[in-house]
């Protein structure tokens, strides 16, 4: 009697990602670039849009970019 081995294999049925999480997920990524450019402007001299919007528009993107993470992941968990 031969026996075959066990392959360690990927999954052939990859979990899809659902389209509104996808959503979410592309706009946590644009939120957090925005998050990104606004610590670099401040860091590094004079910002081009000004110290006070600057410090608004991090402040804004950067809860919005962890929230925005945080539904996408919610709305694709397995039920």
């Amino acid at each position: 009697m031969v026996s075959t081995p066990p392959t360690c294999a990927p999954s052939l049925d990859p979990m899809p990602m659902k389209p509104l999480a996808g959503l979410f997920l592309a706009l946590a990524c644009v939120l957090g670039i925005a998050a990104t450019g606004s610590v670099f402007e401040l860091a590094y001299g004079d910002p081009d849009l000004g110290v006070t919007l600057t410090r608004w528009i991090l402040g804004l993107t950067l809860p919005a970019t962890v929230g925005s993470l945080l539904v996408a992941i919610r709305l694709n968990k397995p039920a």
